[in-house]
């Protein structure tokens, strides 16, 4: 093996009990995959999915319905909306400064 291939692999090393390693390679093999493929892409897609999860809002009917009202409406942002975009204004111009 090259340094560069083994550079761009990492191990996950755990144990598991025996039935949970026999139903493991059971799925595997229905899948027609090797136990890795199936424990890697198995692993991948329950990571994204915690962490597409966790970034996630969920809102009661009500609240998405005072969301969507507050969206539809023609009000003028009052003073605290226009401060925070002023702030958030201000962040982007320093990050962008800092980068040079």
């Amino acid at each position: 093996m090259t340094s560069s291939s083994t550079s761009q692999n990492a191990r996950l090393d755990f144990r598991v009990k025996p039935e949970q390693k026999s139903l493991i390679e059971r799925a595997a093999s229905v899948e027609g995959r090797t136990v890795t493929d199936f424990a890697v892409a198995t692993l991948v897609k329950a990571a994204h999915e915690a962490i597409e999860r966790s970034t996630l809002t969920t809102l009661s009917a009500r609240d998405a319905g005072t969301f969507l009202r507050m969206l539809d409406s023609d009000a003028a942002p009052n003073a605290a909306l226009k401060a925070a975009a002023r702030r958030y204004k201000s962040q982007i111009d320093r990050r962008r400064k800092s980068r040079g």
